[in-house]
């Protein structure tokens, strides 16, 4: 299995170069050169493997050049107790008839990015000696809250690595900026950016391409590479969960093999439904993926219109992870679509650059609606459904999730389809523990954030998780806070160059 550039498809590397190089020279972003396909009987026999096993056997289709035993170093490092609380790695909490909640939370960091970002610098590393590459790899991460911290936990004191986080000053949750801001480790750095998410992702990403800087790195030893998804060793682990939680179902007897079901997934950077509609291709049997949007609703105007713009107001809502108006693996979704037209990938996406616009043909147009179905939702409709989940089913879920909620209730009502349902459980719902007790009570708190903590798991009867109980006594260590036009500086200024 190769890898192509969205950007020039007659670029073709190794899994494990990929994996080193984060994005191409080009700032395509690589993209396997098919998509291998799934019996239905090898689906079911997924659902006797261990989580670790499961995400080996669909690892061995992309990664084609690990051996076995490579990929079970992996696997077997990054899905274990001793990493996440449960053996299951991915629960599956039925909600209500015929609808499931994949919980993707129980990782170190409390959120969905863990099920990646646990294994990417096993992955990063092992690739590393595979090409025998001899540098210091520097990891620069934007993020909306979620990857940041996962991406700090994952690569913290692995030799050979150094890593870098930028995330928005106004933009994440307190407790993601103080996860963030007390995080341990000899190679890590954290800073804010005066901006949002996608003035750092826009400032990581022309760093990434900047060869007056990829030189100076290449003289000091260094190179650079991405934790974000862009990078397919990012995205290719959550590929694992979506053919997981259907064998899990099959074995569980709540479907029969065959039986098609729905995907809801609350996103703003598009990677994890992306994820979905791979695992779909694969050959999970998927009737539609529901892309659920906050009140940036940039994914659900261009699933309904065809046309994505960008230049429209930035909300910072109680679902920060989503806040982002530049969803970056939309081009790895329309590089697939477009039958791998680079040139046409180069033009639209040099329109969303240069005018912050563009606008699809309409025969992708159709492929796109009858693929997906796409709605948002306000903080207020977030806070109502926490509230109403609260009540019915004695369940509590983050913001993040509630959205996906809100929007595959409007699905239902639009369409009737009663087809078994998993929605994305993207965090614990005690990271956002102000807005979600908010939710729960009906009313503000005055409580500081750690009394707010414990109020929630008094009501939920929720055990909070240690990783997060422990930041009450941590000391800060990072609290600087630049201009975006300081980053790049900023970044060669860190690394001593």
């Amino acid at each position: 299995m190769f890898y192509n550039s969205t950007r020039n498809s007659t670029v073709k590397v190794s899994s494990a170069e990929a994996i080193t190089q984060g994005i191409s020279a080009d700032g395509g972003l690589f993209v396997p050169e098919s998509i291998p396909t799934l019996s239905l009987d090898e689906i079911k026999a997924v659902g006797d493997m261990s989580y670790a096993d499961r995400a080996a056997f669909v690892f061995s289709k992309y990664l084609t050049d690990f051996t076995d035993a490579e990929i079970h170093y992996c696997t077997d490092n990054a899905y274990s107790t001793k990493n996440f609380e449960t053996e299951s790695i991915a629960e599956i909490a039925h909600l209500f008839d015929g609808t499931y909640m994949l919980e993707l939370w129980h990782g170190p960091t409390c959120a969905f990015k863990d099920m990646a970002l646990q294994i990417l610098p096993y992955f990063l590393t092992t690739s590393a000696k595979k090409i025998n590459l001899d540098k210091k790899i520097v990891i620069l991460v934007a993020t909306s809250g979620d990857t940041g911290k996962a991406a700090l936990e994952g690569f913290r004191d692995v030799e050979g690595t150094s890593i870098m986080v930028f995330y928005p000053e106004d933009g994440v949750s307190p407790m993601q900026k103080r996860q963030m801001k007390t995080q341990e480790g000899s190679n890590v750095g954290v800073c804010a950016l005066k901006g949002n998410f996608d003035d750092c992702q826009n400032g990581v990403k022309a760093i990434f391409t900047d060869e007056n800087v990829k030189k100076q790195l290449d003289e000091k030893g260094m190179m650079f590479s991405s934790a974000n998804s862009i990078n397919w060793g990012r995205l290719v682990p959550q590929i694992v969960y979506y053919v997981s939680s259907y064998a899990e179902l099959v074995k569980d007897g709540e479907i029969e093999a065959g039986d098609k079901i729905n995907i809801v997934v609350p996103t703003g950077n598009f990677g994890n439904i992306l994820a979905a509609y791979y695992a779909k291709h694969m050959g999970v049997p998927v009737n539609k993926l529901i892309c659920a949007s906050n009140i940036n609703n940039v994914l659900t105007d261009f699933i309904n219109t065809g046309i994505y713009d960008r230049n429209r107001k930035f909300y910072a809502t109680v679902s920060p992870s989503m806040d982002i108006l530049i969803s970056s693996n939309l081009e790895r979704l329309l590089y697939l679509l477009t039958d791998r037209n680079d040139s046409l990938i180069k033009e639209w996406f040099g329109k969303l650059s240069a005018e912050g616009k563009y606008e699809v043909s309409d025969d992708i147009k159709v492929k796109i609606s009858e693929e997906f179905f796409a709605g948002c939702c306000d903080d207020v409709q977030t806070k109502n459904t926490i509230h109403e989940i609260y009540e019915k089913y004695s369940y509590t879920c983050d913001t993040h999730t509630a959205v996906a909620v809100k929007v595959y209730e409007d699905y239902k009502k639009a369409t009737g389809d009663t087809t078994k349902t998993v929605i994305a459980s993207t965090a614990s719902p005690y990271k956002f523990s102000e807005a979600v007790l908010e939710a729960v009570q009906d009313s503000k708190s005055e409580l500081d954030e750690y009394d707010m903590i414990d109020k929630l798991a008094e009501l939920s009867k929720m055990p909070v998780p240690s990783a997060l109980a422990d930041l009450r006594n941590k000391p800060e260590r990072f609290n600087d806070v630049i201009d975006k036009a300081e980053q790049k500086e900023y970044v060669l200024k860190t690394l001593g160059i």
